[in-house]
């Protein structure tokens, strides 16, 4: 939405899927920490298993971080040069451990945070990726909590039960006001 906004979007969660894909940049590291097991037949990171692995291991996660998040904020900065060159009039980076990694403030000039209730933001994990609802709870207690994310805020759009229309409203409402 705010890309029909016109705004220029950095997805550093898809720029990180794309460092775990097949020919990834970060696939030969993950093989050498983790062994060949962390890798599907197809030459992917085997991304349940890991998920797994990480989740019961905080050494683990520490390593995975290690290589992925280097490679992740080159291209961010990749692409944020290339957006600001172009004179974009919006730069949105969509980060999802933002709060989390805490390196990212100092460099954003405003934080939004989409927030629900955490029922309704399970829900919605499950229905879209096909986790269980345990799975869900499993990855949300070790990300910063719901009060974490409203406090890093400077904007928050609460999309508790609004319709994708009145979403959008807000949406444009907001990027109105940080363009002007």
């Amino acid at each position: 939405m705010l890309a029909d906004c016109a705004a220029t979007i950095i997805d550093a969660d898809a720029i990180s899927r794309a460092t775990t894909a097949v020919g990834g940049a970060a696939i030969a590291s993950i093989a050498a920490q983790f062994g060949q097991q962390a890798i599907n037949s197809d030459g992917a990171m085997d991304r349940n298993a890991m998920r797994s692995r990480v989740f019961a291991n905080p050494d683990a996660r520490k390593q995975l971080e290690a290589i992925i998040h280097p490679l992740v904020s080159v291209e961010v900065e990749r692409q944020a040069a290339q957006a600001q060159a172009s004179k974009c009039r919006l730069l949105v980076f969509d980060i999802p451990l933002l709060v989390e990694s805490k390196r990212w403030r100092q460099q954003l000039e405003k934080i939004l945070v989409v927030d629900c209730d955490e029922a309704l933001q399970i829900s919605r994990v499950v229905q879209r990726s096909s986790w269980t609802p345990e799975a869900v709870h499993k990855v949300v207690a070790q990300q910063a909590s719901r009060a974490e994310r409203l406090a890093a805020a400077d904007l928050v759009i609460y999309n508790q039960n609004l319709t994708l229309t009145e979403l959008a409203g807000q949406v444009q409402q907001m990027a109105l006001r940080i363009t002007l």
